[in-house]
Parts: structure tokens; sequence; C-alpha cells
């Protein structure tokens, strides 16, 4: 008795330690240093640990501590733009690493740059704290503490150049991205023997946008069909996508891609091109373990608040690339090494000090002894700690994808099951005489019904774009075909709730129909349900809206031709030139005038010049009319010429613009794009919508940009806006006030026979229309190499011609006139007229004071006066501004004879222009 009382006793205390050691076993740091905006290497990080965290085999909890490095723009200097991005910060890393240090961290794990990551490296060397990378290094040099996961870089260009060596190229063109890319191609070169080969080196630049398609041009120009590339991941869809529109991509071009991660992008866009596609991958996405990692970090992403995607469940384990692979298996083998070491501590550690962690080399010499399969396979290391013996698979694309076809070890090379495509035992004819069931929509011009007397019944009741390429591709492929029509026009969406395809798609999948065809979209979403063949129509998402009315003439039109500050400038030149006339009048001599043409030397003399004539003498030059008096002497006539030059211009000017003014009609849209559409549709009273569950609608409502998602968002709240056929909304935008929003094909095509409608701003994406087919059918491939057939023959742009253009009936529109708003004439065009009319009026004035000298030299020799004491008397009259009556050569006038004088207006025989009255004022 005392025996099992004693055992339960023992029992009880083992279950108590243990339940007490779980809960408060210590927790341990681990740092992750990432770089760039992609979240994918920290979300792999953040899975490891917890799977890590939920086996138990450690008595401590690894806590996840991340650091991130952003990239800086590399800008062109001339132009100002964008050229690339660019990690390289290692005094950030330092920064970074030394944070984590501090913190306690127990390991560091990156996969930087080369910069960066040595910058980690050394730290980390120097506190022997374990460092473990999973990036390409071509440095075999390591110290105590760091690891490298990433297959070595001399090993790994022995794998690709065995391929290239297998492919027995005479010539071929290495196509890299950047600087980056040159230490692989140079260990690749090293190990090829290119004696006897032509090897040629061509760098893809890009613009800022990501255009490929100049350096393209240039390698489709030199004739070479042979090619290795190499770039990133995130480039290497647009450059494949590039190639092909360029013409590189056809069944003479073979191209082995230096890139581990060539599985993870959508190649189906090029399965059809019978281009000869291959590569070598490191993750194998059909291994359990593979598949298990990405559903792992589908979860993590959804508990994050990352967007997720139900298909990216299934579908993971092909998008999972080598870097998130490889940070999970570091995580794994670091947490080996520490159930080997066992008990250990974490330290805080300053950069500054001289301070080291005690377990670090440990750790490290256990992770390099240690040997185990991962998501990458094998992994095991030689004594400097690198990866030099791992296995590759050979994979090529074909009609069915991506499929393995040979395998690469660092101890047995290459071995390739077949080494180019096995010809397909398929008939020629294997459509031939096959009768599909094809379901279209009487959607314009796709499909409609013929406008004719005669009944007709089956498929002669339908005309369209799309009936054509179905009665081409059975002409083409032997095939027979029935039509029926889906009524309500909906093209298919998938229900979340009942899991259901609905419209043309669920037909598809329920076998109502074999084929579909209409303005149905090639989408993602759809894809997961059924297949499709290679597009047809390539196009995009644009507004329809209707043209705006003529705006009402304002009431001051005839202003228009002149910007503001040009009326301003030119009334200010009016009173300037008035006031410059006025006062060079009165100091030449020659304006002064006898006013008794009879009397050889008169008392007075008269100037009809007076301010208010030199303001009438002005205006009349302005207007082109005249006056009755002119100008004397040289420089009044010269400022007057100048005047006259001035106002041909100006007149001139105004005529010609007010001309373009007043017979055109303004025509402004109250928006220019979708931007300015979401900003001021409130304000403006205008609303928008798409067709109800469609394409269009989907793409707002799954984008991840912030205006488009705003759109979507709209949408959702308004479903009364939202119509179930696209020629409801087409009719909506006509009257006004809404925009609807469709493909660009349609657009187009509304647009072609419509006086009141018009597009607004450049598409909004890039999409492609296809025939649907049912999941992994057999005539896929078939139909595909006959529509690719139809589009070299160039019959589908001649069908588009004829549907968009030659049938389309477009109604007799008013005449809109070919003549567009002048714009306003502002400073910069008349600015140069003004500064001549104003150097004209300074060297008026500078001869006006020449002439007066000289008059005054004159005089001087007449009357024998000082020169001086005659130039102040002349200067003193002139510039009293009191009358236009002055003495002749100086004599005194009496207050008499100037009173006479006075009425000299009304005398007989005074030369007096009516509306010239000059004034006389005793002097």
């Amino acid at each position: 008795m005392r025996i099992q009382v004693l055992n339960v006793v023992i029992f009880l205390f083992i279950v108590i330690n243990k339940v007490y050691s779980y809960q408060y076993q210590p927790n341990l740091p681990v740092g992750g240093i990432f770089e760039g905006t992609d979240e994918n290497e920290e979300i792999a990080f953040r899975v490891a640990i917890d799977i890590v965290n939920r086996h138990g085999r450690l008595p401590y909890t690894l806590v996840p501590l991340t650091g991130r490095i952003e990239y800086d723009d590399v800008i062109n200097a001339k132009t100002g733009s964008i050229l690339d991005h660019t990690w390289n910060k290692p005094f950030q890393a330092l920064e970074t690493t030394c944070d984590l240090l501090k913190d306690g961290v127990i390991g560091i794990f990156n996969s930087l740059s080369e910069d960066n990551s040595n910058t980690v490296q050394s730290v980390c060397d120097n506190k022997e704290v374990p460092v473990v990378q999973t990036m390409l290094n071509t440095e075999h040099e390591r110290d105590c503490c760091s690891i490298n996961l990433y297959p070595d870089a001399e090993v790994l260009a022995r794998a690709f150049a065995d391929v290239v060596k297998r492919w027995q190229w005479e010539s071929f063109t290495i196509m890299y991205e950047n600087q980056n890319s040159l230490p692989k191609i140079t260990e690749m070169l090293k190990i090829y023997n290119t004696t006897g080969h032509t090897v040629v080196l061509r760098q893809l630049r890009s613009s800022s946008s990501g255009d490929f398609r100049l350096a393209l041009k240039g390698i489709w120009r030199s004739g070479q069909t042979n090619f290795v590339l190499d770039c990133t991941t995130e480039n290497l869809g647009e450059i494949l996508k590039q190639a092909q529109q360029i013409g590189l991509m056809t069944n003479k071009h073979k191209y082995i891609i230096i890139n581990l991660d060539m599985h993870t992008i959508d190649l189906g866009p090029y399965q059809y091109s019978e281009t000869n596609i291959t590569g070598l991958r490191l993750v194998d996405p059909l291994k359990n373990i593979v598949k298990e990692a990405a559903e792992g970090i589908y979860f993590k992403r959804q508990e994050l608040g990352f967007r997720t995607d139900e298909m990216d469940r299934f579908i993971g384990a092909w998008k999972l690339q080598a870097k998130a692979a490889l940070i999970i298996d570091a995580i794994m083998l670091f947490a080996n090494a520490l159930e080997e070491v066992g008990e250990i501590s974490a330290a805080s550690i300053l950069c500054n000090t001289t301070d080291n962690w005690i377990h670090g080399d440990s750790i490290y010499n256990y992770m390099k002894t240690v040997s185990r399969e991962g998501l990458t396979g094998l992994i095991q290391f030689d004594h400097f700690g690198v990866r030099s013996d791992f296995n590759l698979d050979l994979v090529e694309l074909r009609e069915g994808g991506t499929i393995k076809v040979g395998t690469w070890s660092s101890k047995e090379g290459l071995n390739i099951s077949r080494i180019a495509p096995e010809p397909e035992e398929l008939d020629e004819d294997s459509l031939r005489n096959r009768t599909f069931i094809v379901i279209i929509a009487l959607t314009e011009p796709y499909g409609m019904l013929k406008e004719t007397q005669v009944k007709l019944e089956g498929n002669d009741q339908y005309e369209g774009f799309a009936i054509d390429i179905i009665h081409e591709l059975s002409k083409l492929e032997g095939f027979n075909y029935t039509f029926i029509v889906r009524a309500d026009k909906k093209n298919g969406d998938y229900n979340e709730t009942t899991k259901e395809w609905s419209g043309m798609i669920g037909d598809v999948i329920n076998r109502v129909a074999d084929l579909a065809i209409t303005d149905l979209t090639i989408t993602r979403k759809r894809q997961r349900g059924v297949d499709f063949t290679s597009s047809f129509m390539d196009l995009g998402i644009q507004i329809l809206y209707a043209k705006p009315t003529p705006e009402t003439p304002s009431f001051f039109t005839f202003a228009s031709p002149f910007a503001p500050e040009v009326w301003m400038l030119l009334t200010g030149a009016y009173f300037g030139v008035s006031l410059a006339l006025f006062i060079m009048a009165r100091l030449c001599y020659s304006e002064w005038s006898n006013p008794y043409p009879c009397v050889e030397e008169p008392e007075y003399l008269i100037n009809q010049f007076s301010f208010r004539n030199s303001l009438w003498f002005t205006l009349g030059g302005l207007m082109q009319q005249g006056a009755d008096i002119a100008p004397a002497g040289f420089s009044t006539r010269l400022l007057t010429g100048f005047w006259w030059f001035f106002t041909l211009i100006m007149v001139s000017s105004y005529t010609a613009n007010l001309a373009a003014f007043l017979t055109s009609e303004v025509r402004e849209l109250p928006f220019s794009n979708v931007e300015e559409l979401v900003k001021r549709a409130d304000s403006l009273g205008i609303q928008y919508g798409a067709k109800a569950e469609g394409a269009t609608e989907g793409f707002f409502k799954n984008s991840e940009n912030a205006l488009f998602k705003q759109i979507g968002e709209y949408m959702t709240k308004h479903p009364d806006l939202m119509p179930k056929d696209n020629a409801i909304g087409v009719r909506k935008a006509a009257l006004g006030s809404y925009a609807f929003f469709m493909e660009s094909s349609s657009v187009k095509y509304e647009i072609s026979g419509s006086c009141n409608l018009t597009s607004v701003g450049n598409k909004l994406d890039e999409k492609s229309y296809g025939i649907a087919m049912r999941k992994d059918s057999p005539y896929r491939g078939k139909l595909s190499a006959a529509v690719l057939k139809l589009q070299e023959n160039g019959i589908i742009d001649g069908l588009t011609r004829k549907w968009w253009i030659e049938k389309r009936k477009k109604p007799e529109c008013p005449d809109e006139g070919e003549a567009g708003e002048a714009p306003p004439l502002n400073l910069t065009h008349v600015g140069g007229i003004f500064w001549v009319s104003v150097g004209g009026t300074l060297l008026a004035f500078a001869l006006v004071f020449i002439e007066l000298i000289l008059h005054t030299l004159k005089k001087y020799g007449r009357d024998h006066q000082s020169c001086m004491e005659e130039f102040t008397e002349e200067i003193k009259f002139y510039f009293k501004f009191k009358g236009m009556v002055k003495p002749v050569q100086g004599r005194k006038a009496d207050a008499q004879s100037v009173d006479s004088k006075k009425k000299l207006g009304t005398a007989e025989g005074t030369p007096v222009s009516i509306g010239f009255t000059p004034e006389i004022v005793h002097t």
C-alpha cells in the first residue's frame, strides 16, 4: 500500500513538473533580416518557427524578431527618371543587426544582397552568433559562425553548363538583366568550353516602366534562336511576354532559363507557342512536405491580414519560391542543432563591446554536421559550411504545363529521360467530324440575330464576330457545331456560398455546352473552373460616357483672344505712349508751329499735341482710323511709327485669334480620367457602374489598388447602378451623368455606332477574350493552335474590321468641325512687341533732347546769349506745362497781347482742326 501511494506521488510530481516546465519555459528570440517589399520570405520565417514551437521538442519557445531593409531608387541624372532599385545599404544592415543582437537573438537568418549579407556576416562572426544565409554567394571563405543553405555557385553553374552542353548549341546568346547575373554567368562560362562556339552576351536594359523591348528587338535582328536567360523572378514573366510580342517565341527558338523559380510563374501564355523552354528547379511542388509548407504559409497570410485567394491553398506549392523554402529549411536545421546542444540561454550583446555569445560556436558546428531531408532536398555541408551536394529537377514547358524531364545531381551529373519533346501520337484530324455544343450570348457584335424577313432556324439565325470565329475554326479543323443561347447574358461568377459557378461558365462545367464564346474575359478566377484557348482579342477596361454638349458662349467672348494680362498691358501701353507723345511734342521744337502762316515772325507758336489730343491720336492709330493731326518732328514721328507697328501686330493677332474663338465650339468633359471621376463624382452629380456579376465588376472588387478598390466598394453600395446587360448601361450612359465601365472593344463598338458617346481616359488594365471549355479538355491544344493560326493569317483582324467598321451603321452626325479651340495669346506670344514699343519710346526721347540741344546752339549763335542760359530757359518753359503758346525767340508778350491770342482759335485764318483746338496760354 505504501509503495502504491509512493508511486502515485512520484507520478503527480512528474506531471506537475512537466506542466510547470511547459507553462514557464523561457522565450529565446530568433532574428530575421529581409529586404525589399516581398513579404513571402518573412511569412515563411514565421511559419517555420511556429512549426518548431508546435512540435515542442525544445525546452524553450522561439520568438521571431525581424528587421527590414528598404530599397533606394536609382535616378537618371539627366532625366530624373527612376532607372532601378538598389538594396545595397550596408550601414542600415549594420544597424539592424546590432539592434537584433541587443535584443538577445540566438541566431540571424537572411537572404540579403551581397553587400548587406557580408555586413551581417561580419558582425555575427565577430560576436560568435550563428548566421544562416539563403542566397547565392560566390565566396567560399567563412569565419566561425556563418553557413549558407543556397546551393554553391560553382556547382550550380556546372549544372547549367551541363544542360547547355547536352543541347549541343553551336552558338547562343546569353541574356542577363543586371550586374548581379554576371557572377553566375562567369562561373558557367569557366566550365563551358567556348572553343568553336559563338557566345554573345546581351544585357536586357529596361526603361523605368519595365520595357525591355528595345533590347529584345536588337536580339531579334541578330537572327539568334538559342538563348540562355538569367533574370529575377519578378521580371521573368514580363521579359517572356515582351519576347513573344517581338517574335522571339516561335517553334524555332529555344530557351534555357537560369532561374530556380521558373516553374513558379504563369507560363500558360507560352505553352502553345512550340518554343522549347527548359530550366532547373530546386523545390519539387509534388512533395508532400512542400504542399504542407505552402498550406502553412497560406494560413499564416490569413492570420497576418494579407489578401489570400482560395486557389492559393491548392496551387501554393507551385508558387513556393526557392528563397522561402530555404528559409524554412534553415529554421528546421537550426532547431535540430538546438536539440543537440541542449540547454542554452540568450544574452544581450552590444556591437560596441568585445562581448560574444558562448553557445554560438557549438550550434554552428552541429549545423555543419547535420544531414537531413528538407523542402529543397538533401541538406548537408562540407567542412567550409558550403552546400555543394544537392539535386535538381530538369523541367520543360509543354502544352500540358511544366513537366519534369530529367534530374541533375552534383555526383552523377545530368540524367535526361528525353532530350527533345516526343511526337504526340494524335490523329491530325482528331477534331474532324466531332460535334460541339457552343453557348453564346446575344451581345453585339459578338452574337446577334440576323435581320431578315424570312424565318431562320438553327445556326443560320445567328451572326456576329464570335459566330464567324467558330465558323473559321470549324473550317480549319473540320468539326461541327450547334449554337445555343444564354438568355440572361451572364458570363459567369463563382458563388462562395453554394460553391458553384453561374452563367456560361457554369453551363460549360455542368456539360450543358462544350464551348462558350462571347465577350468572355480570361481571369485567374475563371481559370480555376474551366480552361481557355489562346486569346483571340486583347483589350482593357475603359469608361464610356456621353459626349459633352457645346457650351454657351460667354458675354465677353470677344475678349477671349487675349489673356487678361495682355489686355492690362495693352491698356498701359496706350496711356504710356500717349503721355510720351505729349511730353515729346512739348520738347520737340518742330512741333511748335506758326498760327499765322502769313506772318513771318509771329509772336507766339502753338502745339497741336495737347494731352487729350495725344490720347485721341494714339487711339486713332490703335483703331487703325488715323487722325487729322500729324507729328512733324523726327522724334515724334519715330515714336508714332513704332506705335503703328505695335498696333499692326496686335490688331492682326487679335483678328486671327478672334476668328478661331468665334467659330469653334468648346466641348469639355467633366473629367478626363478615372481619378478625376472618383474625386469629382459627388460634386458633379455623376454616377458610375459596370455590368453586374461581370469580370469588370470583379476586377474592381478584387483589386489591391486603393482607387480601384474604392470604385468596387461604391459598386457594392449601389447595386441599382449595376445593369444586368451592357446594352442597358450604354443607354444609361448616353443620357448623361453616368459613367459606364466596360471592355475597350465593346466601348469602341458602341462609339462607332453613336454620335452621343465617347471614351474617357486610357485602359485601366490588360485582359483577353478566349473560348471556354471544361477543365483538362483534350481538344484545348488543338483549338488554341487553330486560334493562333487565325491570328497569324490575319483572319481575326479581318473579322474585327468587318464587325467594328464595315458592318457598323453609324447615324448621320452633325458636323462637329475640325478646327479646335485656339489658346489665348499670353505674354509669351506678344511680349516682344511690347519691348519694341518701349525701345522705340526711349529712342524717341533721346532724339527729342538731341533736337532741343541743336536748337539751343542755333539760338546761341543768333542771340549771342549764353548757351547754358538759353538751354535752361527752354527747359524751364517746356516743363511748366501751363499752355500750348510759346514766345518766338524769347520775346515777352504783354498781358493784353496774350489775352488777344487766347481767342486765336476763333480768329479768321487760324489753322485749327475740329476736335484739336490748341490751348493758348500767355508765357
